[in-house]
């Protein structure tokens, strides 16, 4: 084991998904698998055994649901980051397990590529998301018509900050958004470096992540 490598629990009620999980562990020399549960309740017991790093938490489970589970695992553990992985699409679920405190959501038929880079990325404390997250995500704040989120204003975002945060969301380079604004490419660099420094992040794809979990791009 290398003493550098990301150690990882799978939690899964389903045998043959640990398995194929296990062994596409194997395939990556920075990626250890140091324990599994088959539920949240044992997830909970076997962390302060196994110490994993990062955990790919299964949504829909007996005894203790993953959502349940983030929820403990993060306040009694808050240096473990959760991915949650499920086959699952429901909103609901999906909402539940972010809300907990996992740091990622993706599907069970993400590539194997894709799944290693989201752990890498929750061990280093950025969230990834499945496009069909993102695009609900999206969705539900771009079509909120209630007053400013609590988050925005704990943040104190400008008009022109979140204009620019959320061109963001949509995957736009600064000069684009400098076209759609009509301003400078160095007044968009301006603007997206406020950004960072306020939502405490240190690139786009952090920002953009923060920005649609905590619903703070519904102004247009």
């Amino acid at each position: 084991m290398n003493s550098s490598s990301i150690r990882v629990m799978i939690v899964d009620d389903h045998a043959v998904v640990r398995s194929g999980l296990s062994t596409f562990l194997l395939a990556f020399d920075d990626l250890d698998l140091v324990g599994e549960a088959s539920n949240g309740i044992e997830a909970l017991q076997k962390c302060a055994i196994v110490k994993p790093d990062v955990i790919l938490m299964d949504i829909v489970m007996p005894k203790m649901d993953g959502p349940t589970a983030t929820k403990a695992i993060r306040k009694k553990y808050p240096h473990i980051q959760i991915v949650a992985l499920t086959s699952f699409k429901e909103d609901d679920l999906m909402y539940q397990v972010l809300e907990a405190g996992a740091i990622g959501y993706l599907l069970k038929n993400v590539a194997i590529d894709e799944l290693a880079n989201a752990i890498r990325a929750a061990h280093a404390g950025q969230s990834t998301l499945a496009p069909e997250a993102t695009q609900t995500l999206l969705l539900a704040a771009t079509h909120s018509t209630e007053e400013p989120s609590v988050a925005d204003s704990l943040y104190n975002l400008t008009e022109r900050e979140l204009e620019v945060l959320t061109f963001m969301t949509k995957g736009l380079t600064n000069p684009q958004i400098a076209k759609k604004l009509f301003v400078s490419r160095s007044t968009v660099r301006f603007h997206a470096s406020n950004l960072f420094s306020k939502l405490g992040v240190s690139n786009r794809s952090e920002a953009a992540a923060l920005a649609i979990e905590h619903s703070l791009i519904h102004r247009q």
